[in-house]
């Protein structure tokens, strides 16, 4: 009768120790993204030139795989932020430039921690928000448990941080805060690995920096380039990446690091106005070359990924969540949930995928005319009435235009482009989703027709305001 019962317990035991072992199987998800950081300043590069130097971030690299095809979906900050948070082309919900993005995405888009919390996930965001300015857009309303950050525009001060009217919050809270804040949202995240290191959790962690304005410790700045900008970027890129470093002690010291998915990027090509260095890519943020949207991309995850390896497979931000997703053992958005534009790169980082997109899009709408699409080796990039085509594999600097020489490249991409373009919302902004040359055209240099049809328009528009008005009115008087 005994040996039975203890037959018993040792069968539910060992039954119960599989979904325990699950359990912890599940990864923290961890996500640092910087603001404005050049491709070549960080010393893994090789093209980086000697003033760069960042130890952590290349330890990270070293023993992570390195993404060398990675980019963001945006040229700018918030842009690329939505994309990352909802796994969808910002674009479907009328995100295109960083105003639009930093009013706020619509409030019936998913973030990622609104599908990890159900797992199990604790949530916890920190740093530079600039997805929303009011309490609604919020990180803590988005599934957040935690926050500590500014909310609203693209920078904000490193050292003064008493203007109330884009304070610090802890929490939903406007806080009085001191420090240099790459320090600070460094220090909250150590503590939030200390406080969460028993649970499962999802860590957002968006330095501002090195994002305008140039401002370090004055100590920490040397001057060794004969640029003074430069010189402050590099002070400001040393604290960065010790901040990198102490967030790997983190989770190294609680045990915690190799089942950790850890994934390092930065949100969009580095500054010219920072004097940022982007080698051997052309361009600098704002722009559709690979200098505006081409980042340093690691991947860590000892558990499940080997280390000290490069992948070469096109991806990007907006993978992050369906990554996320996988990762955690969770399923894609299904039936009546919005899909995801994004897919998880794990395939791609085991070797196992050798492309996960067919196309990437890029898309500023109108006003600027900006855009691009890259298919396999091809990349198109427009600005209003300029189109340019240009071979990666063997011009990764884009240096020769052969739009020319391939017009059936041209075209079939620019169809591609607008096929996709047609899936897209219209602009929050009310401003077009394609460039219109005649809004850049001055009315002098208008032909008589043009300006003929434009007079008529306008003309209509006055009558019907008119008789609007008039109906009004009569509505009243009756």
């Amino acid at each position: 009768m005994k040996l039975r019962h203890v037959l018993k317990a040792l069968i539910l035991g060992l039954i119960a120790i599989p979904s325990i072992a699950f359990a912890k199987e599940k990864p923290n998800i961890v996500i640092i993204l910087t603001d404005d950081q050049g491709y070549a300043d960080v010393s893994y590069n090789p093209h980086s030139p000697p003033e760069v130097s960042t130890p952590n971030i290349d330890a990270l690299a070293h023993s992570s795989v390195i993404c060398t095809q990675g980019y963001t979906s945006g040229h700018v900050c918030s842009p690329t932020r939505a994309g990352l948070m909802t796994g969808r082309y910002q674009q479907r919900f009328g995100i295109y430039t960083a105003g639009e993005g930093g009013s706020g995405v619509p409030l019936d888009e998913v973030f990622i921690p609104q599908r990890l919390k159900p797992a199990g996930y604790v949530s916890g965001a920190l740093g530079k928000w600039h997805l929303g300015l009011t309490e609604e857009y919020h990180a803590m309303n988005r599934g957040f448990d935690e926050f500590y950050g500014f909310m609203g525009r693209g920078a904000h001060p490193y050292f003064d941080h008493s203007d109330m009217n884009h304070p610090i919050y802890r929490g939903l809270k406007p806080i009085k805060e001191e420090g240099y804040l790459t320090t600070r949202i460094t220090e909250e995240a150590v503590e939030f690995i200390n406080r969460r290191r028993e649970e499962q959790f999802f860590l957002y962690v968006a330095y501002n920096a090195v994002h305008a304005p140039p401002e370090a410790p004055e100590q920490d700045i040397r001057k060794v380039t004969g640029d003074e900008t430069r010189d402050t970027l590099m002070a400001m890129i040393k604290h960065l990446d010790m901040g990198v470093g102490e967030i790997v002690n983190a989770l190294k010291k609680h045990d915690i690091f190799d089942n950790t998915l850890l994934i390092f990027l930065t949100d969009n090509g580095g500054s010219g106005a920072m004097h940022a260095n982007n080698a051997p890519l052309r361009g600098f943020k704002q722009m559709d070359y690979e200098g505006g949207i081409h980042v340093p991309f690691i991947v860590s995850w000892p558990a499940q990924l080997e280390g000290g390896k490069k992948c070469d497979v096109p991806m990007w931000s907006i993978d992050l969540f369906a990554t996320a997703l996988d990762a955690a053992g969770l399923p894609m958005p299904k039936g009546n949930e919005k899909p995801l534009d994004g897919k998880s790169i794990l395939p791609a980082l085991k070797g196992d995928a050798d492309k996960l997109h067919d196309e990437l899009y890029w898309s500023s709408a109108g006003a600027k005319g900006k855009w691009a699409i890259r298919s396999g080796k091809w990349k198109l990039v427009a600005e209003k009435a300029r189109i340019e085509l240009f071979d990666l594999e063997n011009d990764i600097s884009e240096t020769t235009d052969l739009a020319a020489k391939h017009p059936k490249v041209v075209s079939e991409l620019t169809g591609k482009y607008n096929a996709w373009l047609d899936e897209m919302a219209d602009p929050v902004s009310k401003q077009g989703k394609r460039w219109n040359p005649d809004a850049d055209t001055p009315a002098s240099r208008k032909s008589k027709e043009a300006k003929k049809v434009a007079r008529e328009k306008a003309k209509a528009a006055r009558i019907k305001e008119r008789e609007s008005k008039k109906r009004g009115q009569n509505a009243e008087s009756s």
